[in-house]
């Protein structure tokens, strides 16, 4: 930490001294014998505290409520842990909370992943609340505000589904006479074509179609005799 006059500077922040004004990167271009030359030092940082849970180093605020003689209460910092997390709970309830109010009034049913979620997020509140309490010490309580078992109130993931194996596309052979394309419910045919290969020799070439599948876009480099209404090509 740098001292100029007992008084701490900061980087990136214009300073005044000796009525000359330094600008705000001056810290940071000027050398160590430019800094010394108008009077900063150098001193080790103090020790750090976390401010929400100590008044000063090593010395920290009290832990449980305290009344005194009068009926006044002194908040401690139990109470106030207990309070901040009941809020959070709060506001992530809040959004759905009209769902519980249409049920109440109308009889509409409150969807479930809505209901899962919000006694999800009551859980975790009583969870990190019974936490709290447990605690004996300060210290005790600010390691676990500050660690990563409080207060994510995080949804539990979906578990994901295993992935579905297609199978492999079979090929179709055949011999002269007769060759047949089956298509399942849903598969289409549009842009399949063939370059006499399903032609074989003069004859009847068949496709066969299922579940409401169509023939359009199916197309041949073969002339074409006839084509009837049941998706039967006559080839030769």
């Amino acid at each position: 930490m740098l001292l100029l006059d007992g008084k701490p500077l900061s980087y990136d922040r214009a300073f005044t001294h000796d009525g000359i004004q330094y600008p705000a990167n001056w810290l940071r271009l000027a050398s160590w014998e430019e800094k010394s030359a108008i009077g900063i030092t150098e001193v080790p940082n103090p020790p750090y505290y976390d401010q929400r849970f100590y008044w000063g180093v090593d010395n920290p605020k009290q832990l449980e409520d305290i009344t005194d003689e009068e009926g006044n209460t002194q908040t401690g910092l139990k109470t106030l842990w207990v309070s901040n997390t009941k809020y959070s709970a709060g506001t992530l309830l809040a959004p759905t909370d009209w769902y519980i109010v249409r049920n109440s009034e109308t009889g509409v049913e409150v969807p479930a992943d809505v209901l899962e979620r919000r006694a999800e997020i009551r859980s975790y509140c009583d969870e990190y609340e019974q936490a709290i309490e447990a605690t004996t010490t300060t210290d005790e309580l600010a390691a676990y505000i500050t660690s990563v078992d409080y207060g994510s109130f995080a949804e539990v993931p979906e578990v994901p589904e295993e992935p579905v194996t297609l199978p492999a596309p079979e090929t179709i052979a055949g011999e002269e006479g007769e060759d047949s394309i089956i298509f399942t419910d849903g598969t289409v045919s549009g842009g399949i074509t063939s370059d006499d290969g399903i032609i074989g020799s003069a004859g009847e070439d068949t496709i066969v179609f299922s579940g409401g599948t169509t023939s359009a876009g199916i197309t041949f480099d073969a002339d074409i005799i006839s084509s009837a209404s049941d998706d039967t090509l006559i080839l030769e």
